[in-house]
């Protein structure tokens, strides 16, 4: 199949179509397109050259962005099989194929039926077809093409980072690099001029110049002044077609800020200044400001202001204000009027960051000449000292001369001065002062123990222009007086075992003095001379202002004497010396062999405390003796009860007490007690249960009624003389006693009486908690009650 095409716009592809039409005629028309045999060779793409390429055979052009009325003519596919009969039929297929190319089956011309843009798509592959129209048999194998589009300038270049924000240092050399601008374009760049780009300035000159092919821009002058003009706008055009006739552009906005150099050197705006400061002013305070000019900005403007020389330089000072870059004069000394009325000072301002590119522009600092002219002010009265000591004895009268302050007036005047104390505070209440010498007295008696020290404030004013008022501190210390006696420093509480021995320390004393050192610091301790010599104690001065106490005998006995009492005699070193007297009280305690204190109380002689190791065991022992004998005692009742009454010829004197809660079982049987509870409880009569009665006896008529409102004194006297009539009482005397509770409580008895055969509910646990002395009887009723419960 043979592909033919007659697009030939240009002369370079008429020049093709010819070549190609006469390669197929010397070949008889046999040329066939197959499958991979497409050969697409591009040249180097370079900017400023066309490239060259070679003749693709079986491709073929359409013009991009056609917009004719008919559709546009691309090519023609020819089989050898035809004989121009119609018997052939095309079929063409691929990209766009019935869409965007059509193709006629008969002839096999292709169409372009829509207009193509190279920038979104460059090309197509399609395939060839030739078929037998009758028998839709293939004459020729598929063959395949390509259908390039061909571009025409229809893209202008674009500045994408465009505008441009950029800055270049002031004073820069001529060609300096500021900025390298880029514009892009969506044309072919291998073929034509149609995306070959030259960058041109439109607005900016003389100031700056572009590189045409590369964009670069440079400064293009020497010495551009930020002083003199800051800000830049350049606008940039990139025109294709290399710049020709008809090519398409596009512009973009550089802006250029000159960045600030140290070129500039401060200058004083003056050469001479003058400043007034009155003599009142306060040192340490601003008394002016100076300012050297920098028409520079940032940190070339900073600068340092400092006094060179002058005959005031030891009495200001300079600092530098780092926003307002101002010179603060200073004060360092008081001003007077009256010694020296003015000052000159030479002031120098330098910049403090130097570019030594610019040297040659300074020097980088100037220098200025400040007089200072002291005013004249009243002035308030100045004392001849800054502050005041004085000193005064406590109990001193009152009117005792403290001490004096003084005052002058320092104008030439040489006013008359006033003195007065302010009463602002309550020490203050405490003093007077002669308005006339400054003398200053006592106005109340002072107790150095209560207050050591006075703090008061004196004033002094002018007499001619009192608003003018100065004032003083002055302390007064309160001088120490030996009138406090010394007295044992705290409550000792003493104690003496009762082994101790002959010559034991059993306390150290110490006493203090509300004086101070110098008339309490050294203390004397004895007994009262005035008493008989103690027998059982003594007291020795340790001369570091202790004492110790002493035992004079052996053993001290709780029983005969548990307390002593020592008197002692307590004396300072002051002058003249103070002594008082303090009663010691010593307790007699009982101790362990280390001294440990066991008890003091007499009343706990016999506790467990106070008990040694024998005497707990024989307690003990008892205790289990006597356990024991109570377990055989029940364990015989138990096994035999035998009456009280053996026989009728037994007689006996039987005499019946209830004096406790646990009478026993005898009791219970010798006599029926349930009259002791309650009358109301004996709504019959009840017989001995000890003997049998030979004759009845009568019947007792005690209606209830009775026995509920009965008098409990005929109630007695009813039971005496029953027992007396009795006739069952064997001849022996009974003595029966009746006692009153009252009437039953609702929650029963708790008497131990009727209980003789039930076995105790005693809990003996509580003997584990009272100390290590009980443990052993603890541990002894704690077997016994689990023998009883099992």
């Amino acid at each position: 199949m043979r592909i033919t095409s007659t697009s030939c716009i240009c002369p370079v592809l008429v020049c093709l179509c010819f070549v190609q039409r006469c390669y197929g005629a010397a070949h008889q028309g046999s040329i066939k397109v197959t499958r991979n045999q497409t050969k697409h060779v591009e040249g180097e793409t370079e900017v400023h050259h066309r490239p060259k390429r070679g003749w693709v055979w079986n491709q073929f052009f359409v013009l991009e962005e056609h917009m004719g009325p008919d559709p546009q003519y691309v090519g023609k596919l020819h089989s050898n099989s035809d004989k121009g009969d119609g018997s052939v039929k095309y079929i063409l297929t691929g990209e766009g194929a019935g869409t965007i190319f059509i193709i006629d089956d008969t002839t096999g011309d292709i169409h372009s039926t829509k207009s193509l843009d190279r920038e979104q798509k460059t090309h197509y592959v399609l395939h060839a077809q030739a078929i037998d129209r009758r028998t839709n048999k293939p004459l020729e194998p598929e063959s395949e093409f390509i259908i390039k589009v061909q571009d025409i300038n229809d893209n202008a270049p674009k500045f994408t980072d465009g505008p441009y924000i950029v800055t270049v240092p002031e004073m820069s050399e001529m060609g300096t690099s500021v900025l390298q601008v880029t514009a892009t374009d969506a044309d072919d760049p291998t073929y034509g001029n149609s995306a070959r780009v030259v960058y041109s300035i439109l607005q900016g000159q003389p100031y700056f110049s572009v590189d045409p092919k590369t964009g670069v821009i440079r400064t293009a002058l020497h010495n551009m002044d930020r002083e003199a003009r800051e800000h830049y706008s350049v606008v940039i055009q990139a025109k294709d077609m290399a710049g020709q006739v008809g090519g398409l552009s596009g512009s973009t906005t550089v802006n250029i800020t000159l960045t600030d150099v140290n070129d500039n050197p401060p200058r004083f705006p003056q050469k001479h200044y003058q400043l007034y400061v009155p003599e009142s002013a306060q040192v340490g305070s601003a008394v002016g400001k100076i300012k050297a000019n920098d028409a520079d900005t940032g940190s070339n403007a900073d600068m340092k202001y400092t006094i060179i020389n002058g005959d005031g330089s030891g009495v200001f000072s300079i600092s530098t204000d780092k926003e307002t870059r101002e010179g603060i004069l200073s004060l360092k000394k008081p001003l007077n009027y009256e010694k020296k009325k003015s000052y000159t000072l030479n002031i120098e301002g330098a910049n403090t960051h130097l570019d030594f590119r610019f040297s040659h522009l300074g020097p980088f600092k100037d220098v200025t000449m400040l007089k200072i002219i002291v005013g004249d002010v009243d002035e308030p009265p100045l004392f001849t000292m800054p502050s005041y000591v004085m000193e005064v004895y406590e109990n001193a009268k009152i009117g005792t001369v403290v001490g004096t302050v003084t005052a002058q007036d320092p104008d030439t005047a040489n006013s008359l001065v006033r003195y007065f104390i302010d009463h602002n505070t309550e020490e203050d209440r405490y003093f007077t002062i002669d308005a006339g010498t400054g003398t200053i007295k006592t106005a109340k008696i002072f107790d150095r123990e209560e207050t050591p020290w006075y703090n008061i404030t004196v004033a002094a004013s002018e007499i001619d222009n009192p608003g003018l008022v100065s004032h003083v501190p002055v302390g007064v210390r309160i001088l120490d007086v030996n009138d406090n006696p010394p007295e044992l420093a705290r409550d000792y509480d003493v104690v003496v075992c009762e082994n101790a021995k002959p010559g034991q320390v059993i306390q150290t004393i110490t006493a203090t003095d509300k004086d101070n050192s110098a008339n309490g610091a050294r203390f004397h301790f004895s007994l009262d001379e005035g008493l008989s010599l103690n027998p059982n104690f003594t007291l020795r001065d340790n001369e570091d202002n202790t004492a110790s106490i002493l035992t004079r005998r052996r053993r001290y006995t709780r029983t005969t004497q548990d307390i002593y009492y020592l008197p002692v005699l307590i004396s300072d070193g002051g002058v003249p010396p103070l002594s008082s007297s303090s009663t010691l009280t010593i307790r007699v305690c009982a101790c362990e062999r280390d001294g440990r204190v066991r008890t003091c109380h007499a009343e706990a002689f016999l506790s467990s405390a106070g008990l040694s190791t024998g005497a707990l065991i024989a307690i003990l022992l008892c205790v289990v003796i006597l356990l024991a004998i109570v377990v055989l005692f029940v364990t015989l009742r138990r096994s035999k009860k035998e009456p009280l009454i053996i026989s009728e010829e037994d007689v006996r004197e039987n005499v019946v007490t209830y004096d406790d809660e646990g009478g026993g079982e005898e009791d219970t049987e010798a006599f029926d007690i349930t009259a002791l509870r309650n009358p109301s409880a004996a709504e019959e009569l009840k017989y001995r249960r000890d003997v049998h009665p030979e004759v009845k006896p009568a019947p007792r008529h005690h209606p209830s009624s009775s026995l509920d409102s009965i008098d409990v004194q005929e109630f007695i006297k009813q039971r005496l003389a029953e027992a007396d009539l009795d006739p069952s009482v064997p001849p022996y005397d009974s003595l029966q006693t009746y006692a009153y509770e009252g009437h039953r409580s609702e929650a029963g008895s708790i008497s131990s009486l009727d209980s003789a055969t039930t076995h105790s509910d005693q809990d003996y646990n509580y003997l584990g908690d009272w100390g290590p002395e009980f443990k052993k009887l603890a541990e002894l009723y704690g077997e016994i009650e689990s023998e009883r419960t099992t």
